[in-house]
Parts: structure tokens; C-alpha cells; sequence
């Protein structure tokens, strides 16, 4: 465990990662100094704990040992430039949260990808809750590491999700077991490259069992490469020695047996789609790597509950089905769910950031009866449409308050037929309508009751 006593630490960040942050390195006698771009009420609670107010400079003080920066927080900022030329580390939320770890902490079962992370620490906890382990999901499904680390309940082991922010800032990290679900362009702003953004998923690999999605053809070769002493691959299909996979409509452990062993039937998983099921695999690999039993693995993935807006159906009318995607950030995610249905009218558009979207409009072009389009890169995706599926109907929906939703709710009915799957799979990010994808999702869910209810 390292040793912050009498440390200075600039803490960049006061959500919920940085605020996790100041009050772990309070408790631990370090110094604090907490960098935001405004004095917030959270803010004004980490001062009043004994954290020092710096707002956002770019020059890093003089009098910093470390630096523990927040996801949001781009490597570019010329605070944190300037902290690594002068030659200070500069740990992500996740790394700090490994170097508190003591002796006999709890192992890491580590999950990184494009999509489908936080449905598969979930499917994870759920695995080895019915394990009877005393498991929690950490990252960013409610609470962080930080506080699982640094909290006084010693779990068995923890499910963490770890994202490419996260990743980017850690160097010591090596959970017992890893898995990359896939990968696809995004968070590119951020990064600067693909091959910057593959490069941190990859970090997570640092341990001694590295998992992996044999049918993405960037985690393959990525696994390949891994340093790692057990490599296991899943695929959806049949599974060679070494891999997990489908035979005859069901889940096989072909990695940790000498012979392939029958999990589970694929038609159990929840949510559907074969995203799921990839993700159901991936889960499954890692508590077998930590030696949780079949039958266990079974039982937690039947038990798992899905979170909201991930591929959730939200009411079915005049043969019409309506469901909620809003998770679905980027064009991979959107891909997955709009792959998953015959006959969609799509609803997309949000903020992209700077992922492509022509191979996806390609790719599910006979399957659009319409789109309507929303938010403020929806111009790209119209293109995209008009290019790739010039006969499906768009309507375009430029309204930027917070009726807007009602107004695409009600174009895309006018464009659904019975049979239809009126689908909500942004493929972008939402903050430029909303206050993220859960806002963005209620707000279609809402929309589309009131609207077959006939209350709007």
C-alpha cells in the first residue's frame, strides 16, 4: 500500500471519482489541493473536509508530489502536461485506487471495451454472487473503487469496469483476470487515435489471464500480443481448446476443462441480442478463471436484471414494439442493438464525437423502415443515410429544448408499421440534449407512453 502521509496531492476533478479521491487522501494525512474549472457545492463539501481550493491553473504548484487526475480530464490540459514534464506522476482515479490496495486485498476481475462493459461487470457480480461470494461492481456502475478499496468492508473480490480514461493513466494495474469485450472508434477526440485509444484498453492485460473477443479482429490480434500466461479467447462460435464459445444453442467452457463443458443455454441470457451473449461469455470466462463453478455460473446469469436503457423494451401497441437503447453512445453500440431487430425505424443522433458512421448505415440499411434524427451531429448521420439508404424516409428533428423528444417520438410513430421495432440506438453521445443517456432514455420512455396512451 503506498504511504500519501504528509504528500502533497493535486486532485484534478471534483465529481464523483475526484470527490472519492480528496477524501481517501484526507483520511490517509496527504495534503490536498483540488482543481475545478468553478467553486461547486461539491467543491465548497471537499473544502470543508480540509481539501485547498486551487480552481483550474496550468501550471502545476510547486509544492506537488502527485497528481490524481479525474476520466474527465483530457491528457492535453496543460496542467497535467506540465506535472509530467516536471517529472510527477500522474495516476488516473483507478491506478490511485490500486496503490491503496493492502495486503490480502481483494482480487480484480477487470472489464474493458467499445460497449457492453457495465452489462458484463454486472453479469460478473451476479456470477459470483451466486458463487456465494461476496462480490461487488465497481467503476462506473454506481460505486467507485476508490470507496471499494478504501472502505472498511473487505470483499472477496471485485467486478470492475475500466474505461480507456481510466486505463490511459494506469501503469501498475494487474487485476487477476482481464477481459476486452471489443473494440470499435470512439472517444477519438479524446485519445487522439485508434491506435492510442486500443493501446490503454490493452493495459488492462498487465495480469496473468488475459480474456478476449475472438471475433473482433483488433481484440484478436491485440491478444495475440498479450504478455499474459493464459490467454482465452470467446467467440459465438463453436469454441476450439483455450476458448469459450456456442455449440448447439449453448454456452461452452472449452478454456478451463479438459473437455468442453455445457454452461448454459444462449436463449437464458438477458438482454437478447448476440451482443449479449458475447458479453455473457466474457463474463462467464472470468469467474471461471477464479474458479467459480458451472452451475454458478448459470445461476447468476439467469438471476442477472439488466440496467435500464440497455436494449430495454418499453411497450408493445398496435404491433409496434418501442425500445430504449439510449446506452447505445456510439455507432458499435448502435450496430449491436439495431442488428438485433428485422424491421426498425431508428432514432440517432447526439454527439459523435468524431466516430465514422457510414459502415454502420451501410451495414443495417435493409433493415431501416425510416429514421428520425435529433442533436447536434445529426446532419453527419443524414448523410450518411442519403448515401448508403437513399430510399428510407429521415426526418429531421432540429429542435434543441427539452420538447424535442416528443417531437421525434411522434415522427417516428407516423413512420412505423405493424411489425416495426421503433428503436432508440443513438449511436452518439447525449449531452448536448441532455444530462446523459438515462435523461435521454426517460425522456423517449415518457414520451412514448403518453404519446400510445394518447396523453400528448
Amino acid at each position: 500500500m503506498a504511504d500519501f502521509a504528509g504528500r502533497t496531492v493535486l486532485v484534478a476533478g471534483a465529481g464523483l471519482a475526484g470527490a472519492s479521491a480528496v477524501r481517501a487522501l484526507l483520511a490517509r494525512d496527504a495534503r490536498v489541493l483540488l482543481a475545478d474549472r468553478t467553486e461547486s457545492a461539491a467543491v465548497e463539501e471537499l473544502t470543508a473536509a480540509g481539501a485547498e481550493f486551487v480552481l483550474s491553473p496550468d501550471v502545476l504548484p510547486d509544492a506537488v508530489d502527485l497528481v490524481v487526475t479525474s476520466p474527465g480530464w483530457r491528457p492535453d490540459h496543460p496542467l497535467l502536461r506540465d506535472a509530467l514534464a516536471r517529472g510527477r506522476d500522474v495516476l488516473g482515479e483507478v491506478e490511485f485506487a490500486w496503490r491503496l490496495r493492502g495486503a490480502g486485498a481483494a482480487p480484480w476481475l477487470a472489464v474493458t471495451g467499445t460497449n457492453g462493459k457495465t452489462t458484463t461487470v454486472r453479469m460478473l457480480e451476479s456470477i459470483l454472487r451466486a458463487a456465494g461470494l461476496d462480490a461487488l461492481a465497481v467503476g462506473n456502475v454506481g460505486v467507485s473503487v476508490i470507496d471499494a478499496v478504501a472502505g472498511p468492508h473487505a470483499y472477496d473480490v471485485l467486478a470492475v469496469e475500466l474505461s480507456s480514461f481510466q486505463l490511459h493513466w494506469s501503469s501498475t494495474i494487474a487485476p487477476a483476470a482481464a477481459a476486452v469485450l471489443n473494440l470499435a472508434p470512439d472517444h477519438l477526440d479524446w485519445h487522439g487515435s485508434m491506435d492510442a485509444y486500443a493501446a490503454a484498453k490493452a493495459t488492462i492485460w498487465r495480469g496473468p489471464v488475459a480474456i478476449g473477443n475472438a471475433d473482433d479482429p483488433l481484440v484478436r490480434k491485440l491478444l495475440a500480443g498479450s504478455a499474459a500466461a493464459t490467454k482465452v479467447g470467446f467467440t459465438l462460435d463453436e469454441p476450439r481448446p483455450g476458448q469459450f464459445g456456442v455449440r448447439d444453442g449453448l454456452l461452452i467452457d472449452h478454456a478451463f476443462t479438459d473437455l468442453p463443458l455445457e454452461l448454459l443455454p444462449a436463449a437464458d441470457v438477458r438482454p437478447t441480442g448476440a451482443h449479449n451473449v458475447a458479453n455473457a461469455l466474457a463474463a462467464a470466462a472470468l469467474a471461471r478463471a477464479h474458479g467459480v463453478g458451472a452451475a454458478a455460473v448459470a445461476d447468476g446469469l439467469r438471476a442477472f436484471v439488466p440496467d435500464p436503457h440497455r436494449n430495454q423494451f418499453v411497450l408493445e401497441r398496435d404491433g409496434v414494439r418501442w425500445v430504449d437503447d439510449s446506452k447505445a453512445t456510439n455507432p458499435h453500440a448502435a450496430r449491436a442493438s439495431l442488428t438485433a431487430y428485422p424491421a426498425v425505424v431508428w432514432i440517432a443522433g447526439g454527439q459523435l464525437k468524431d466516430a465514422p458512421v457510414d459502415d454502420l448505415v451501410a451495414e443495417v440499411a435493409p433493415r431501416l423502415r425510416g429514421a428520425v434524427l435529433l442533436g447536434v451531429d445529426r446532419a453527419r448521420i443524414a448523410d450518411a443515410l442519403r448515401r448508403h439508404a437513399p430510399e428510407v424516409p429521415v426526418i429531421d428533428v432540429a429542435s434543441g429544448d427539452d420538447g424535442a423528444m416528443i417531437e421525434v417520438v411522434r415522427a417516428a410513430a407516423g413512420l412505423a408499421r405493424p411489425g416495426d421495432t421503433v428503436l432508440l440506438a443513438p449511436a452518439a453521445a447525449s449531452y448536448d440534449l441532455f444530462t446523459g443517456y438515462a435523461a435521454r432514455g426517460d425522456a423517449f420512455a415518457a414520451a412514448a407512453r403518453a404519446l400510445v396512451e394518447g396523453t400528448s
